[in-house]
């Protein structure tokens, strides 16, 4: 056991591998301040790169033990976040009022992408940060509906740009705010990336860390558009086990890899469902598939998510699973999910701007 010391603290801290950060807390650059002598024990200030809400207090715990076995202290630590920006595309630029736009994708419709970009949207939000939705599915947007405002019309103070609306404490903007739900939007390719790239940047968005982009299916104009015009910060690509979905899956993902967009991860949805009456859970599409393209493409799973009645019903009933159950299993496997792909973001996929770390005796 070293003695305490400050090159010792240090050591100890940087020997402490998180999980979700991948490396040493010094090396991270998430060690914010350090004081050796405060009110008798040393004081650890803890600054990470993606909001951990609910993670916070396991973060402080781990530390503490962590410190304890290696330096016999029990220090007191505080644990905040501060979320920058991160590496885009070439030659573009993050947007004015948002660091961070990251792209929820799939290879084909009916894998549930849009469930999830709605969760995941809403779990950034309850782990700490300001977050937008944008419904890029100019032909079938769903988001208006599975936020609960489907019935809202965007305001403007001048003319020109939009207000999102707000839902459930999240900034969301769809061209379902703007058509009547049972109206078909008619249009080629030109005129849906023309509607998308204005839903963009004529939204007056509001000092975003996150902007979720709920992208259409497949590969097409729309999805080549954003992939190449607009600065995307990562992809979460969404998938079935079933063979047929991780197919079209990997479409996406190679695409996204070829713009030179860092992909996150893969989400596993419908992993398996679990029998309302004897909890007895069964893969109903395949088992291992999201695993397997994740490592093919040397990314990581961020998780797997149930054939769930609750999910489907508290989607179509406008209060996605992560607000209507919060305590639930799935809605904690969401919150699980956004952390992963938020760290994955911080910390493994672009450089972050490291704080300056104080020592100080006194």
């Amino acid at each position: 056991m070293m003695s305490l010391n400050q090159d010792s603290l240090m050591a100890a801290l940087d020997s402490y591998i998180d999980p979700l950060i991948g490396r040493g807390l010094v090396a991270a650059g998430a060690v914010k301040s350090v004081d050796i002598k405060w009110l008798g024990k040393p004081r650890v200030e803890i600054e990470l790169g993606f909001p951990a809400n609910g993670y916070r207090a396991t973060l402080i715990e781990n530390i503490r033990n962590h410190l304890k076995a290696t330096v016999d202290s029990d220090a007191e630590i505080k644990v905040s976040w501060a979320i920058k920006s991160h590496a885009v595309q070439k030659n573009l630029q993050p947007l004015p009022n948002i660091r961070n736009i990251i792209a929820v994708a799939s290879g084909k419709g009916g894998v549930g992408k849009s469930t999830v970009a709605a969760n995941l949207a809403l779990a950034l939000f309850l782990e700490g940060a300001r977050v937008g939705v944008l419904d890029a599915d100019i032909y079938g947007p769903s988001q208006p509906r599975m936020l609960g405002v489907g019935k809202t019309r965007p305001t403007s103070s001048d003319g020109k740009r939009m207000h999102p609306v707000a839902a459930h404490g999240i900034q969301v903007m769809s061209i379902g705010f703007l058509i009547d739900e049972e109206q078909p939007s008619i249009w080629r390719g030109p005129m849906a990336t023309q509607a998308l790239s204005q839903l963009l940047n004529e939204t007056d968005w509001e000092d975003l860390d996150y902007l979720v982009v709920d992208l259409p299916p497949g590969t097409g104009d729309i999805q080549l558009t954003l992939s190449q015009r607009v600065p995307i910060s990562g992809a979460v690509i969404v998938t079935t086990p079933q063979d047929i979905a991780l197919l079209d899956a990997r479409k996406g993902l190679a695409m996204f890899q070829r713009v030179e967009v860092a992909v996150l991860g893969v989400v596993e949805n419908m992993s398996y469902h679990a029998c309302s009456n004897c909890g007895h859970h069964e893969a109903i599409f395949g088992e291992g598939g999201g695993e397997k393209l994740a490592a093919q493409y040397g990314v990581e799973q961020l998780g797997q998510l149930p054939l769930s009645l609750q999910i489907r019903q508290q989607a179509d009933g406008g209060t996605p699973t992560v607000v209507a159950s919060p305590e639930s299993d799935e809605a904690q496997r969401y919150r699980d999910i956004a952390r992963k792909a938020s760290a994955r973001l911080a910390y493994g996929v672009s450089g972050v701007a490291f704080p300056k770390i104080e020592i100080t005796e006194d």
